[in-house]
């Protein structure tokens, strides 16, 4: 499921021409959709905090938490390799499980540990970490695992890592033609917004609401701040 890069655009156009409100142009477009697309991405995971803390439904068709799922779960990738136990995948946004498969075929989870863990465990005179008890640390690079860790040694694991994660959206674009000096729509260089068919008007206001600060526009961003509170109120009471 995505939304429709061109539908959001028009629509944007549209409100943002009405009483000459002014031209939003294709590369200032692009840059607003996607910083768009990542504050309704990001706030999935604050809403399931905050809905966690309340009770839900028995239809679950309404249910704020299910609702949540559903739209996380177009993000959802399982069972990519980690390169050489270390390498990452370049649109991770948030990992759900590591684990780690042996020659025999067995799989077993690895925790996460921090580094001063790391060092405490290093010093304990009991196995901590083993083969069936694996670990990793995560740093600015990637992950580091380890099946094995002792005072003076370690054993790092470099292959049959495998992770599920939640990706990054990608960039959305609106691909355009330029004819007779007007940018006309072209479906073969765009790329839609991959967020749940549900979020269009949140992504339209968001988009104006940027557009509306760029152009000194305070009442483009009044408007598209009421209607977000508007869709906002709906889904929360």
């Amino acid at each position: 499921m995505a939304v429709n890069v061109n539908t959001v655009y028009q629509r944007v156009l549209a409100i943002a021409n009405k009483e000459q409100r002014g031209y939003i142009t294709p590369q200032e477009f692009n840059l607003f959709a996607n910083q768009a697309q990542m504050k309704i991405f990001e706030q999935y995971f604050y809403d399931v905090n905050q809905f966690s803390r309340v009770p839900g439904n028995d239809t679950g068709i309404g249910d704020m938490l299910s609702m949540l799922a559903e739209k996380i779960a177009e993000f959802e990738v399982h069972g990519t390799s980690v390169g050489s136990g270390t390498t990452l995948p370049a649109d991770l946004y948030k990992i759900m499980d590591l684990y780690y498969t042996d020659a025999s075929s067995n799989v077993y989870p690895l925790q996460r540990i921090t580094k001063k863990e790391f060092s405490q465990y290093r010093l304990s005179k009991l196995p901590i970490i083993s083969g069936t008890k694996p670990v990793y640390i995560q740093n600015s690079t990637g992950v580091v695992c380890y099946s094995a860790l002792t005072k003076s040694t370690s054993t790092a694991i470099t292959s049959g890592v495998a992770i599920d994660y939640i990706k990054k959206p990608a960039n959305a674009v609106w691909g355009y033609n330029v004819i007779v000096g007007q940018a006309l729509y072209n479906s073969s260089t765009s790329t839609d917004f991959e967020l749940h068919p549900s979020e269009e008007t949140s992504l339209v206001n968001e988009i104006l609401e940027l557009a509306g600060i760029m152009m000194e526009k305070p009442n483009l961003v009044n408007i598209a701040n009421a209607e977000e509170d508007k869709k906002n109120q709906q889904e929360k009471s």
